[in-house]
């Protein structure tokens, strides 16, 4: 099943999506929009012109594990977009996705205009590995005790 990956952000919304065997996440663009409902509709027509089955908008929980006001948008958003949708949309966990996202950016020498281009969809690149690799290892965990 194709998933599709969301970084939500207030001006800049990242999109990565994973082919239909699970295996590969690739990101698929930026949506720059700061309106909250036009971002929300572009988000839904993003998700039935990719053909995915399911969306995972990555929430940004503290290192606490507490929810803070950016986890609160991030989970307001995901709510309106599953009204949105006929799809599940689920919330992942993104703590520290950002941080591996500008790691990775500096390993490839991406700087400038071309970094705030692409880290928004990097972060959605590695949330959606991160939940494939969860899924992958629920499977497995399910085929070892059965």
């Amino acid at each position: 099943m194709k998933i599709m990956a969301v970084d939500y952000g207030d001006a800049r919304t990242g999109l990565a999506v994973c082919d239909r065997t699970e295996f590969l996440a690739s990101p698929i663009g930026t949506i720059e929009e700061r309106n909250f409902n036009a971002l929300v509709a572009k988000v839904a027509h993003m998700s039935r012109e990719y053909e995915v089955g399911e969306i995972v908008v990555g929430l940004p929980l503290n290192m606490n594990g507490s929810f803070g006001p950016r986890a609160e948008k991030c989970r307001q958003f995901a709510d309106a977009l599953n009204e949105m949708v006929e799809i599940p949309v689920n919330m992942w966990d993104e703590r520290s996705t950002t941080v591996s996202a500008h790691n990775f950016l500096n390993e490839t020498n991406t700087r400038g205009k071309k970094r705030k281009e692409v880290i928004d969809q990097v972060a959605a690149t590695i949330i959606l590995e991160s939940y494939l690799d969860f899924r992958r290892k629920s499977k497995e965990n399910e085929k070892n005790n059965a």
